[in-house]
Formats: structure tokens, sequence, C-alpha cells
């Protein structure tokens, strides 16, 4: 799975999974990577011990699926991102 993805992709999806606000369902529409993808994804790419602060994290976190988000929120990426692409635009 390590070789799939360009080092610009790996960042990307490692920032995404990191972020409490993004589900795993935006990574996987962006990437194709389901849950345990993901994983297994960051236990491959991370340290080991900052894949247990990371899994720790999201057992703790509400928002990384979107079943169990609040009915309001509804979009994949931040008011900040451009159009086109993954990087957040600067202010």
């Amino acid at each position: 799975m390590r070789n799939k993805f360009s080092e610009e992709d790996t960042d990307r999806i490692i920032e995404m999974a990191w972020e409490d606000r993004t589900p795993f369902e935006a990574i996987y529409h962006q990437f194709g990577l389901r849950e345990d993808e993901v994983k297994i994804f960051m236990k491959t790419n991370l340290k080991f011990s900052s894949y247990r602060l990371w899994r720790k994290r999201v057992e703790n976190c509400k928002t990384k699926h979107a079943a169990k988000r609040i009915a309001g929120i509804n979009r994949f990426k931040c008011t900040r991102q451009r159009l086109t692409g993954n990087k957040i635009s600067k202010r």
C-alpha cells in the first residue's frame, strides 16, 4: 500500500487522518481508502508511538465518522480550501 500513493498524496492522507473534522468517508471519497485501510496505512507510514497516539485520538473523536456527526455538518472540506486541489489557501 505504501507505494500506491505519491509522497504528496501520502502526506495529504496522513494530514486528513489527523484532522478531527475530516471523516473517513472524505478520505475514501478522495483516495479510495476505507477506514480499516486508513488504519493500516497510518500504521505503515507513522512511527509506532505516533500511530498509537493517532488511534487513541480517533477512538475518542465523534467527528471522524459521518454517521456520528451532527446533522448540519455535511461538507468534506474546510472553507479555507480552494475548489481544486487540497492546499489550504493563503489568508
